[in-house]
C-alpha cells in the first residue's frame, strides 16, 4: 500500500515501509529556498532636512535639497538591498542666481521635475558597498553606480556616498557643460 503526501513541490508517492529520504531532501529544500524570503532588512526613512546632496563640476560646486529615499539595507545581506532616491532637480543652487537660473534650464526643471536613482543590485565593495542602478536625469535613463559606505548606530545610522555622472550621457551639451560631476551624498536616516 502506498502513502500520498502533497507538498508544495507536488505529490510524492512514499512506499510505506519508509523511502522518506526523498520527502527530507524535498522538505529541506523548500525550507531554505522560504527562509531567504525571510531575510530581514532594515526600512531606513531619510531625516527630514538633514542629507546633503552636493556636487562639484570643475570650478562649479553646487547642491540640491529635498531628497526622497526608500531604503531596504541590511550590512549581513547586502546583496538583498533595495535603494531608490529622487530629488527635484528645480532644488539645484551653486550659489548664484544666473547659474542657478542656466543650470535648472539645462536640466530642463520644468520638463523634467525628478531625477531619479533605482538600484537593480548592491554588493559589498572594498571597505564599503556599491549600488548599481538607472540613473533618470532629464528624461534619459542610463547605467549608473553609488559607491557608499554605512555607519549604524542602533536604530540611526549615515549612508555616504559619491557618484560620477557624464551629463553628455543625459542630453545636457550645453556650451560650458562639464565632462563629468561628482555627486556627493551624506544621508541620516533613522530605522523604521
Amino acid at each position: 500500500m502506498n502513502v500520498i503526501i502533497n507538498d508544495f513541490i507536488g505529490a510524492a508517492y512514499l512506499p510505506k515501509n519508509g523511502c522518506m529520504k526523498k520527502l527530507h531532501v524535498s522538505v529541506l529544500c523548500l525550507l531554505l529556498v522560504g527562509l531567504q524570503a525571510f531575510v530581514v532588512l532594515n526600512a531606513w526613512k531619510v531625516k527630514a532636512g538633514e542629507a546633503s546632496v552636493k556636487f562639484t563640476a570643475g570650478k562649479i560646486k553646487g547642491s540640491f535639497k529635498g531628497l526622497k529615499a526608500d531604503i531596504n539595507f541590511s550590512k549581513a545581506h547586502p546583496e538583498q538591498a533595495k535603494i531608490s532616491a529622487s530629488i527635484e532637480s528645480g532644488t539645484i543652487a551653486t550659489g548664484f542666481f544666473l547659474k542657478n537660473s542656466h543650470a535648472k534650464d539645462a536640466l530642463g526643471a520644468d520638463k523634467y521635475p525628478l531625477i531619479k536613482f533605482v538600484s537593480s543590485s548592491v554588493a559589498k565593495s572594498g571597505a564599503g558597498y556599491i549600488a548599481k542602478g538607472n540613473l533618470t536625469l532629464k528624461g534619459v535613463t542610463r547605467p549608473s553606480a553609488i559607491n557608499f559606505t554605512f555607519e549604524e548606530k542602533g536604530k540611526e545610522g549615515v549612508f555616504k556616498g559619491n557618484m560620477t555622472v557624464n551629463p553628455k550621457d543625459f542630453g545636457i551639451d550645453r556650451s560650458g557643460t562639464p565632462e563629468k560631476v561628482v555627486i556627493q551624498l551624506l544621508v541620516p536616516v533613522t530605522s523604521s
